[in-house]
């Protein structure tokens, strides 16, 4: 991992999701339900293969998610957010939130946003033991493929 050029909070974040295509993964995982490459590449932004497999690659390097091989389909890659990034909900949510006053949104996304933002910590606290229990799941199996 690359050294940061300085130590304060911001500028150590944005070392991590400093562009406009990492955080966008992040979403398509955390709240699209998004975990094969092809369906991340199939976001309403088109992001290009190329790109898309960067941050997929930067994001595992930071530990934000991770790569694991798919118990149902053995030759696919499964991309799982870790502790890490499921820890990234309220953050993502106060961003989203943000948006939704201040810039425009579709209806689809406004209904969406409004469905997050009444669920409040309780919402967000379910989201996020759901990732955390698939996270676990994904990480069981593959220790259980690296024991063969």
């Amino acid at each position: 991992m690359r050294e940061c050029k300085s130590f304060c909070p911001i500028t150590q974040a944005l070392e991590v999701f400093g562009d406009r295509w990492t955080l966008i993964v992040v979403r398509d995982i955390m709240f699209v339900g998004k975990r094969y490459f092809r369906e991340l590449l199939d976001s309403n932004e088109k992001i290009a293969s190329n790109i898309l497999a960067d941050r997929l690659s930067k994001l595992e390097e930071f530990g934000i998610l991770i790569k694991t091989n798919d118990e149902s389909h053995k030759q696919k890659l499964l991309y799982t957010l870790t502790p890490k990034g499921i820890d990234l909900m309220p953050t993502m949510l106060t961003i989203t939130e943000w948006s939704f006053k201040y810039r425009k949104v579709t209806e689809d996304e406004s209904d969406y946003v409004r469905y997050l933002i009444e669920g409040g910590k309780e919402l967000q606290i379910k989201m996020q033991k759901e990732l955390l229990n698939e996270y676990n799941r994904v990480r069981k199996f593959d220790n259980e493929l690296t024991e063969l």
